[in-house]
């Protein structure tokens, strides 16, 4: 049965979806109508490691573009990405703490993670996984999610899915952007950006800075943890002849959050004290890419630079804990059309990943290959089928392979099914940790996944509706075995669901998203807590928004999510209550360079929990301006 806060934002999807009618007896000048099915412009790298169109893919992906992070005026990557399909999101208090992102039910460690290209995934902590914390959204031009496992192009840790991050890249022409807000807990949150072309050289230059007092980490507690983070990222474009680019990114961040650590008695929860964490984080691609005829090829360097702190005031000045991470890697990739319907895509790659935290300074590296062949034997028929090889110097060998399918029907339906592997390779803590945890004798996380889906537009593409049903098994999934002492190959998990998305633009006045997601993952292995769900996995979620421009330029829209039950634990003993929250927001341009904005977060003042012990935001607004000039 559907609990309240469910039925609550699903009605909201309902009343939002009965204006789409309504719009379309009334369409302006502007109508943003397509008349018939056509290739969009908008390409997704995550699917296959190369531009593809959305129509040629058969995998789940779900693009968010900067449009839309202006319009809902978010600060917080992460918060996005929990209103899409198939997407949970928790947080360890508020903005700045620990954030996992999980995608359908894995875990937020076996969500891979790039940005401009560039593997994020932080190698020195112990499970290998990204922190969402400090990725906020003022440079960020588009992000793709791709649902699901994806190991041929992107190799180890795309066991949940793909998540890919792309910055303000070079426009052809000079332009400038910036923003500025201030809004509860003495909240500021400023960026600004430029970019151009002069002849055969082009650029993109972005600088954020971000300050707020924020809420108390701890449920329990009443100072406030506070966050800052300052940072930049750069891209430069050189077409050094027709047939020869160089392209060249950089992103940095510098971030402070104060933290509460645990008490010392049961049950060792967080409480109020000084402690805080730095994080710097430095990636970096420079590539070659040469066009011979049909064939391209690509080849680049990247690195991602990882240096983590935390400190206690009371114990001294030095760091109480220190983690250096650093992977550096080699790529190079070719990707050859060689008829319109045969397409060849080829890699290989070399990468060396270390970390040092104190006690144990260690490496390995990995050399990889994959190939891929995207074939359109008939007319709106795509099929895509890959194989990927991976030695590595620590585990040994793993080969993964996929498949996918995508048919394009003449009354605008897509039909898709994939077929697709994942693989997460031990980390290098689970491997030689401290204090004898680590265990060389690691296999590979491994994950085979089904879906199948549908998506439907209507009312001359105005309206777009999918539903996507996905069953994954992971195996060998690594977790502590208490009774060894050390990290092992001990756990299996199952997740398998529905998701359900709404997309509709009936009028340029007009916009409505909606997103039903039902995930039932639970526990595998053997032993007491077999076929319980996995702790802190909402079974269902849903979110949907709508924002509306009136004859006089202002923008007024609102956003609901509400999440179901779950638990915080393994054994299912500590249950966390669903929640309703929702948000309003409104933007008013003056003249065709300035616009004022506003939101209310958590409009109901909503007091939940998605994490046992820590606390989550109340009521909270903000108020900013918005300069572009072109």
């Amino acid at each position: 049965m559907l609990n309240k806060s469910i039925l609550t934002a699903s009605a909201f999807a309902v009343i939002a979806s009965t204006n789409i009618a309504r719009a379309q007896d009334a369409p302006t000048a502007n109508n943003v109508v397509v008349a018939d099915w056509t290739k969009r412009t908008d390409i997704v790298i995550s699917a296959t490691g190369v531009a593809e169109y959305p129509e040629n893919i058969g995998q789940a992906v779900t693009v968010i573009d900067r449009q839309k992070i202006d319009q809902r005026q978010i600060v917080s990557i992460a918060e996005l990405l929990a209103t899409t399909p198939g997407v949970t999101m928790t947080r360890n208090g508020g903005l700045g703490n620990f954030t996992a992102v999980r995608i359908r039910g894995a875990e937020g460690e076996q969500t891979l993670t790039l940005i401009d290209g560039v593997r994020v995934n932080d190698p020195s902590s112990p499970s290998g996984g990204f922190d969402f914390a400090n990725l906020l959204s003022g440079s960020v031009e588009r992000v793709e999610v791709l649902r699901g496992p994806n190991s041929v192009p992107w190799g180890s840790q795309a066991i949940g899915g793909v998540v890919n991050v792309v910055t303000a890249a070079p426009t052809d022409g000079f332009q400038t952007r910036a923003n500025a807000e201030y809004g509860s807990f003495d909240s500021v949150f400023a960026n600004a950006g430029v970019s151009g072309k002069a002849g055969r050289f082009s650029g993109s230059l972005n600088a954020g800075y971000l300050r707020t007092d924020g809420i108390s980490a701890a449920a329990s507690g009443t100072e406030r943890d506070g966050y800052r983070q300052y940072g930049g990222t750069l891209r430069v474009a050189v077409d050094i002849t027709d047939a020869i680019s160089l392209d060249l990114r950089g992103y940095y961040a510098n971030s402070r959050a104060d933290i509460d650590g645990f008490a010392f008695t049961a049950p060792f929860l967080p409480v109020d004290d000084a402690e805080f964490a730095k994080t710097q984080e430095l990636y970096g691609y420079a590539g070659l890419n040469i066009r011979l005829g049909q064939f391209k090829n690509r080849v680049a360097f990247t690195i991602a630079d990882i240096n983590r702190d935390n400190f206690d005031p009371t114990a001294g000045a030095a760091p109480i804990f220190f983690a250096r991470g650093r992977s550096e890697r080699y790529e190079y990739q070719g990707d050859w059309q060689a008829s319109d319907a045969i397409r060849l895509v080829a890699g290989a790659e070399r990468e060396n990943t270390r970390f040092n935290d104190g006690s144990v300074f260690v490496s390995r590296d990995t050399t990889s290959a994959y190939g891929e062949a995207i074939l359109t034997p008939i007319d709106r028929l795509t099929l895509t089928g890959g194989v990927r090889y991976d030695d590595d110097s620590a585990y040994g060998g793993h080969t993964t392979f996929g498949a996918n399918a995508v048919y394009a029907l003449p009354t605008g339906t897509m039909m898709r099914a994939s077929y697709t592997e994942g693989f997460k390779a031990p980390t290098l803590y689970q491997l030689f940790g401290r204090f004898g945890f680590g265990n060389p004798d690691l296999q590979p996380e491994t994950a085979r996944s089904y879906d199948a889906g549908i998506e439907q537009r209507l009312i001359g593409n105005a309206l777009t509706v999918s539903a996507t049903w996905f069953h994954r098994d992971t195996r060998n999934q690594i977790d502590f075995d208490p009774g060894a002492f050390i990290y092992g190959n001990i756990a299996r998990t199952r997740a398998q669901g529905l998701e359900i998305g709404l997309n509709a633009r009936p009028s340029d006045r007009l916009a409505l998203s909606g997103a039903y997601s039902f995930i039932n993952s639970i526990n595998r292995s053997a032993g007491s807590n077999f076929g319980k769900q996995l702790a802190r996995r909402p079974r269902q979620s849903v979110s949907a928004s709508i924002d509306w421009t009136t004859p006089f330029k202002l923008t007024i829209g609102a956003t609901v999510l509400a999440v179901g039950d779950s638990f915080d634990d393994a054994g299912n003993v500590n249950r966390l209550d669903g929640y309703v929250v929702a948000g309003v927001r409104a933007e008013l341009p003056i003249g065709a360079r300035l616009a004022l904005y506003g939101r209310v977060d958590n409009l109901f003042d909503e007091r939940y929990t998605v994490v046992r012990g820590y606390g989550t935001p109340g009521r909270a607004a903000y108020g900013g301006i918005r300069l572009k000039f072109d």
